[in-house]
């Protein structure tokens, strides 16, 4: 398992468009991409329940990759969200 640490630069925070960017992106890789924020937990594919976050300005959420392609879906992922210009 692999864990990745990033602090949202979205002045609006993860509303409708990058929460489908970002499940999206997630799609792309065969393991299971987690994520998590002050007590709750959900699925990167499923932008619904990334909504349902309330990720703001400032908050840290904490990506978990498990599964056969956890290094590539890591490494992707930190890619996408540092050049990423709405997250």
């Amino acid at each position: 398992m692999k864990t990745l640490h990033y602090t949202i630069r979205e002045p609006y925070g993860i509303h409708a468009r990058p929460a489908v960017m970002l499940a999206r992106e997630s799609r792309k890789y065969d393991c299971k991409i987690t994520v998590s924020f002050d007590g709750q937990t959900a699925d990167a594919s499923d932008m619904v329940a990334i909504m349902g976050m309330n990720l703001k300005l400032g908050d840290e959420m904490i990506l978990e990759f498990t599964g056969i392609e956890e290094e590539l879906a890591y490494n992707g992922m930190q890619e996408f969200l540092l050049t990423s210009q709405i997250l």
